[in-house]
């Protein structure tokens, strides 16, 4: 039977909540973040990743699986998408007090648009100060972040018109409009985001093209920040989300080594 997870509110709004999923045993565990894609839009939701929650709790791993609100949902999009993330990954020191988690390794894991959130929850320190989305303290220390597929780079998902405008629907305008959303949002904008961080993508991805990890992690090396591209020969957009695939397996091989360094 497969393990549906704790359904777990963090805050008041109807799709603020998460389902956390723990591996059998006393802990503490390492635990990761799991942050669905699909565009930020409203249709897409956090059953994306429940497959891979429920895979890394096999292997002795927790997993966060976050909802949060997106375009198209009451007050999604600008800024309380992000905002949202962000609460979301706040509470986990609440479910430490709650759960056996280790609280000093704590990975983030998105896909695709939840890639672009994964990075930019270990960035949030680097928020220009007067930014809505500046935290309000100074956000847990993460052990790592993983992009899978990410749409990282926020200004270069604008250009290319990724997911038919899907940019400009988070942000609400294009980078000439609202330039001061793009960089507090965009993990490239932010850099060096001074967490280690992995970029897992395939090479035959249509929905996010490889060449967005290929060209932030040029730009992360340049800024000389911890980055790993790992790149997926052959690979498409969604076999990363698929708990039988290699794709995954590497992703996790990368989860294990970012919680032992």
């Amino acid at each position: 039977m497969s393990n549906p997870g704790i359904r777990l509110a963090y805050g008041p709004e109807r799709l603020q909540f998460g389902d956390l999923h723990l591996p059998d045993g006393a802990g503490p565990f390492p635990a990761a973040i799991l942050i669905h894609g699909g565009f930020w839009r409203k249709p897409y939701d956090l059953t994306l990743m429940t497959g891979l929650a429920a895979d890394l709790a096999r292997r002795g791993i927790a997993a966060w699986n976050i909802e949060y609100r997106r375009v198209g949902d009451a007050n999604g999009g600008w800024p309380n998408t992000l905002l949202d993330a962000a609460q979301a990954a706040d509470y986990v020191l609440t479910l430490g007090a709650r759960y056996p988690l280790d609280l000093d390794k704590i990975v983030t894991i998105g896909h695709s648009a939840g890639g672009q959130i994964a990075l930019w929850l270990a960035a949030r320190h680097r928020i220009p100060p007067g930014s809505v989305l500046a935290p309000p303290h100074t956000p847990f220390a993460l052990a790592g972040a993983i992009s899978q597929a990410g749409a990282i780079d926020l200004e270069m998902t604008w250009r290319m018109n990724l997911g038919s405008g899907a940019a400009a629907e988070l942000l609400g305008g294009s980078p000439t409009k609202v330039p001061d959303r793009y960089a507090a949002a965009s993990p490239a904008a932010l850099l060096p985001l001074g967490v280690p961080h992995v970029l897992v993508h395939g090479t035959i991805d249509d929905r996010v093209p490889y060449a967005m990890s290929e060209a932030y992690f040029t730009a992360a090396q340049a800024a000389d920040d911890d980055v790993t591209l790992i790149t997926l020969q052959g690979v498409d957009h969604f076999a990363l989300i698929d708990p039988a695939s290699q794709a995954w397996a590497k992703t996790v091989a990368a989860l294990q080594k970012l919680l032992i360094a």
